[in-house]
């Protein structure tokens, strides 16, 4: 039994984040955005507890590999695809241009298919990734309703502008499979030197967030993608060479 469970647990955990997603596909074309956006919250949660869960539990496999990446696929592929299909469409809508301009939030799902296929047969992404993993796009991405539901006048003008809107979908799907290093936030030991840019990452995250709740997130990835590319670009941080599972 014991045996059983410690074979099952993380997969289970995995279900969850693919329920999550499913439920927040539903809110999303429901209109309803915000309870879209936490359920991605609520997916990267269960997505960070079944690779903790794996790893604790030493209870690794290639379907659970795959069934994570096909959960990830849902909740941070399609769900926030919907999410910004359903912003552009409360844009202001360009004559002629918007019918068919509101599809490119489907890139997204496309792009992050790319990025999760790559990643299962990319042998270079031991403990750091290569391009930006898809659930630092999802939360960004989920970031957006919450912070026009917040009536902030400075930031929902540029979030409801097609325009802006459909350049930050182009720019955010390049930096999906873009050959660019990224830290992985798991560290695997306290050693302060070794875990300096995640360390500054997270506490720059928690006076921006605590200051500027959801509207800090965008903010966040940047320095996320700043802190990577110092790391890797000048710090030289080489990329380790062994597989490892998307969190």
């Amino acid at each position: 039994m014991k045996n059983r469970l410690k074979k099952h647990l993380p997969n289970a955990i995995t279900c969850a984040n693919l329920f999550s997603g499913c439920v927040g596909i539903v809110l999303a074309f429901k209109g309803e955005l915000v309870a879209a956006a936490y359920a991605i919250f609520l997916s990267a949660i269960f997505d960070f507890f079944d690779g903790l869960a794996s790893r604790v539990l030493k209870s690794f496999s290639g379907i659970g590999k795959d069934l994570d990446s096909l959960a990830d696929m849902v909740s941070f592929g399609v769900l926030p695809a919907v999410i910004m299909y359903q912003l552009l469409l409360q844009a202001h809508q360009i004559d002629n241009v918007s019918t068919w301009l509101n599809f490119i939030a489907f890139l997204i799902p496309v792009f992050s298919a790319l990025r999760l296929a790559k990643f299962n047969v990319d042998t270079r992404q031991a403990e750091n990734f290569i391009g930006l993993p898809t659930p630092a796009n999802a939360i960004l991405i989920a970031s957006f309703p919450i912070t026009i539901s917040h009536n902030n006048e400075y930031y929902t003008p540029y979030l409801l502008n097609p325009i802006v809107l459909s350049c930050f979908i182009v720019v955010m799907c390049s930096l999906l499979v873009l050959e660019l290093p990224m830290m992985s936030l798991k560290f695997k030991n306290r050693d302060f030197n070794e875990n300096i840019f995640r360390y500054l990452l997270l506490l720059i995250a928690a006076i921006l967030i605590l200051f500027f709740k959801f509207a800090a997130v965008p903010v966040v990835i940047l320095i996320y993608i700043i802190l990577s590319i110092i790391k890797f670009k000048f710090a030289n941080d080489p990329i380790m060479s062994a597989p490892q599972e998307e969190k």
